[in-house]
């Protein structure tokens, strides 16, 4: 069993709002919401400006905008996202053979299998100058958890938040985690959690204090030995290598078989929601659609439909999966429901407009300069009366105009596109103009790079200055 906390847990604050953040000066500091702006849309991160005012990731996007109506709501950019992220594990696997990412924007690594840390002097050091380092090459910041298991890791990682490092000291794991909810614990979600509260256990110490056979009989074996030892800090999990995903699947078990069609109908479309989520978080899209579903009898059937393209987009899985599930009898109920994607590949951001066949575009508002949490949806399919060049500009994506430079999209609506003119590296708010969105002068660009980047000897082959993300 090792001793040494030299496991790291890292996880990127706020990524991508942060990153969006650094992006665009005029939104540094102020509240930023990212995630799909339609109708179904959830919030995929919010800065930390914006959570102060109740919003948090997997909540509806309709409900962000009530709590927060003056934020600035983004369609996500996954390219960008990807790079950055890629510049993050490039520094952690420079520290150790030994990285498990966990999504784009948070990893496991073994420092000891890379002779990187050896103790807990080590380990903080090490962790520190990660920290400076993600700094230095992203512009953004991460909060970084180090212990002697994942599971400590983990949570002192989320201790740390924001940009922070928390080190749990050898022989401390058990009175750290005493008070702390059992929710926290790998594998306790929201019905294994109220079965516990039931059970009149809500800490990890009344879990301990409770031991491991009346654990056994509430949970099952597996599970109750599997979180005695937990609530003991005891987790003997390898970190392990990153390995290629084949797919990315949800399902849920209903305490009482579903019978009525529309309940099924809604939970797959949930499902085939939080699937998406999942896939979004890896980066990854997929072409196949599977549905799952055990019926009242145990029976399972597994139906799949394999799609022209890979998708990412929650209205297109939601409608194939609705599809499957038309061809299967639900009649005696429905026990577990599942939906998955498999067919994986890289995310592309054409993906990202992808758009279930039937579904339509939000009805169009003007464009608001000074107000780009009102911004319309732009990912809705071509329809006859609508012409394509209307929806060529999704809220926060990066454009360059012929006279005035490298901006990005802060609303569009009713023929115009309203653009603020600014870098990464500009020292102030650019300046806002409108256009016809079939301006000839005006086209989508590339993301610009975060940080500046020059030569220089004491800082190794590249020194890297910018702006600081959300912290």
């Amino acid at each position: 069993m090792r001793t040494a906390p030299t496991i790291l847990h890292l996880d990127m604050d706020a990524f991508y709002a942060s990153v969006e953040q650094a992006s665009k000066p005029s939104l540094r500091g102020k509240a930023v919401v990212v995630g799909g702006l339609g109708p179904r849309g959830v919030v995929a991160t919010a800065s930390y400006e914006a959570r102060v005012h109740g919003v948090h990731s997997a909540m509806p996007m309709a409900q962000a905008r009530r709590l927060a109506p003056n934020a600035a709501y983004l369609v996500p950019r996954f390219q960008l996202y990807r790079a950055v992220s890629e510049q993050v594990m490039g520094l952690l696997r420079a520290l150790s053979p030994l990285v498990e990412p966990l999504s784009l924007d948070e990893a496991f690594v073994d420092l000891e299998a890379g002779g990187a840390a050896w103790d807990a002097e080590s380990a903080r050091l090490t962790g520190t100058r990660l920290r400076a380092d993600i700094r230095a090459v992203t512009g953004l910041t991460g909060s970084v958890g180090l212990a002697a298991s994942k599971m400590l890791a983990k949570i002192a990682s989320e201790d740390a938040k924001p940009d922070g490092l928390v080190l749990i000291e050898p022989g401390t794991e058990r009175d750290l985690l005493a008070p702390k909810s059992v929710r926290i614990l790998p594998g306790v979600g929201p019905a294994t959690g109220d079965h516990l509260r039931r059970a009149g256990m809500t800490t990890v110490g009344e879990l301990a204090e409770a031991g491991e056979d009346e654990l056994v009989r509430l949970l099952g074996k597996a599970h109750g030995h599997a979180l005695y030892a937990m609530a003991l800090a005891h987790d003997e999990r390898p970190v392990v290598a990153e390995r290629e995903a084949k797919s990315v699947s949800v399902e849920d078990t209903y305490d009482v078989d579903i019978h009525d069609r529309t309940r099924v109908g809604l939970e797959v479309r949930r499902l085939a929601g939080r699937c998406v989520r999942r896939l979004r978080d890896a980066g990854l899209s997929g072409r196949t659609i599977v549905l799952k579903v055990r019926r009242y009898d145990f029976s399972t059937l597994t139906r799949s439909e394999t799609l022209r393209g890979p998708t990412d987009d929650p209205a297109v899985v939601a409608e194939a999966a609705a599809r499957l599930l038309d061809a299967v009898d639900t009649t005696g109920g429905v026990r577990l429901l599942g939906v998955g994607v498999t067919g994986l590949a890289d995310y592309t951001q054409e993906d990202l407009f992808a758009q279930a066949a039937g579904e339509r575009a939000e009805a169009e508002e003007p464009a608001q300069p000074s107000a780009p949490a009102e911004e319309t949806d732009r990912r809705g399919p071509a329809e006859p009366d609508l012409p394509p060049a209307e929806r060529r500009w999704p809220s926060g994506h990066d454009v360059r105009h012929a006279v005035y430079g490298h901006g990005w999209v802060q609303g569009s609506g009713l023929g115009r596109v309203t653009v603020r003119f600014e870098t990464p590296l500009s020292t102030r708010p650019g300046r806002v103009r409108t256009f016809r969105t079939d301006d000839p002068e005006l086209e989508p660009a590339e993301p610009l790079p975060l940080v500046e980047r020059r030569p220089s000897a004491a800082a190794g082959p590249v020194d890297a200055v910018g702006p600081s993300g959300a912290g």
